[in-house]
């Protein structure tokens, strides 16, 4: 059993995103009594599109006491349809009903900002949980054994963090990660994907005149039309009151940008020239698109790190592993993340900096390689979606046809069993209970 002082250390944790309010509620739920977060916008005014609500992820946020807020509104997926953009034919079909059976949570769809305000919401009933806003990180003057960081608020003088544990949750634009390196000597790139993203809200009284589209919204399915170097994947969320649609395609507008802008106002009439080749029904919904609410981000990912801790200072989610959209696992992993690391620093045997050390690189071996094996599926998965005319187009469209039939692996990988049995047959909270002690020895 883990000292009584283990739950009095000093936590710090930068950022407030999927990460960090994970992570924050985990060790809050777990004990610990002084949880600091700070966060570089003013307010958590949540914003953003759809996301897809993984069994993984609901879980965790189920121990964590905030999922049945999320589900209320959330929509329960019974199937997926994917289909040829061109024409609307259905290249493939698979139904998700067994998906609660196997792994006793659904796989549903929700509002970004539905999930972000419910682990809020809950965070703010955590006493041991203080949050920081307008303030962001600047230098980190030590690693540890006590992590010190500059603290920078919008108003006032900056000063200075001191902490016993300091958790970097500040996302693929990690400042704390890019000192990490630099001190480090490692160059582990930001890449470029040459693709970006139009996320697209569209509200039932939008649709509701057009017979087609109102039985999209409808249904409790997700459907993806896909081209080439393109997609569209869309699913109703908040109790099928908004449809939501998220694109990939080649960037045109960010080529010569510079490298930290990641969103930028979008062209509607861009936007239907991209996907102008595309069926009727899917230029109707973009048509639907106010002029000038039009907003497409860039798709950046960046190398594998070697390592996600150094000294007493930790690396969390996007921060570590971004990925790309097309596996739907983003947050999924970050929220795994906090869960990871509350339950292995809650095990610590002593308290001292070499114990935290250790403990969280118990929490990197239990994390690392599948997160980074989920970023290289996603990465498999979008090339399969967008390939061209050729024999490697006519393999993935077989595949597609035999899946009428029940038969043989799902190209658009979320959906496929052997895939789900990977990321959803994982429960990494129970593997870090159960392994503590033995990885521990071994660090």
């Amino acid at each position: 059993m883990a000292p009584k002082a283990v739950k009095y250390l000093d936590i710090a944790i930068v950022g407030a995103g999927m990460g960090g309010l994970a992570t924050a509620l985990a060790l809050a739920k777990q004990g610990f009594k002084n949880i600091h977060v700070y966060e570089y916008a003013s307010n958590l005014g949540f914003v953003g599109a759809g996301i897809q609500l993984a069994p993984n992820m609901a879980r965790v946020l189920d121990r964590l006491g905030c999922w049945a807020d999320i589900e209320k509104d959330a929509v329960d997926l019974k199937d997926t349809s994917i289909r040829q953009g061109s024409t609307d034919n259905e290249l493939g079909h698979v139904d998700l009903r067994y998906i609660r059976d196997t792994y006793l949570y659904p796989h549903m769809v929700g509002h970004r900002s539905s999930l972000a305000s419910s682990m809020y919401e809950a965070c703010k009933k955590e006493k041991a949980i203080f949050f920081h806003f307008a303030t962001s990180a600047g230098e980190v003057q030590s690693w540890g054994e006590r992590p010190r960081f500059e603290a920078i608020p919008r108003e006032g003088e900056k000063y200075t963090v001191e902490c016993d544990v300091l958790f970097a949750c500040d996302g693929v634009k990690s400042t704390i990660r890019d000192q990490l390196l630099r001190l480090k000597n490692i160059d582990a790139k930001i890449i470029d994907t040459g693709q970006a993203a139009y996320r697209i809200m569209l509200r039932r009284e939008d649709m509701q005149n057009d017979p087609e589209l109102l039985e999209l919204i409808d249904k409790e399915s997700v459907t993806r039309w896909i081209g080439e170097k393109r997609h569209i994947i869309a699913y109703p969320v908040s109790s099928k009151q908004i449809y939501n649609l998220s694109t990939v395609q080649p960037d045109q507008n960010f080529a010569s940008a510079p490298s930290a802008t990641y969103t930028t106002k979008g062209s509607k009439p861009q936007m239907m020239e991209v996907f102008g080749d595309f069926c009727p029904k899917v230029r109707r919904m973009l048509d639907l698109v106010p002029d000038g609410e039009v907003c497409e981000w860039k798709l950046r990912v960046h190398e594998p790190l070697p390592f996600w801790v150094h000294e007493q200072t930790v690396l969390v989610g996007d921060a570590c592993h971004p990925t790309l959209p097309h596996l739907a696992q983003g947050a999924a992993q970050a929220i795994e993340d906090g869960a990871v690391i509350a339950v292995a620093l809650s095990k610590l045997p002593e308290v001292t900096p070499t114990a935290i050390n250790k403990a969280m690189r118990v929490y990197e071996e239990v994390r690392k390689d599948r997160a980074y094996t989920l970023v290289n599926i996603a990465a498999a998965s979008g090339r399969a979606m967008h390939l061209g005319e050729g024999k490697e187009k006519e393999e993935r469209d077989k595949q597609f046809a035999a899946l009428k039939d029940g038969k043989g692996p799902v190209p658009d990988k979320w959906a496929d069993a052997d895939i789900q049995k990977t990321i959803y047959g994982q429960d990494v909270m129970k593997i870090t209970e159960e392994e503590f002690d033995k990885l521990y020895a071994k660090m």
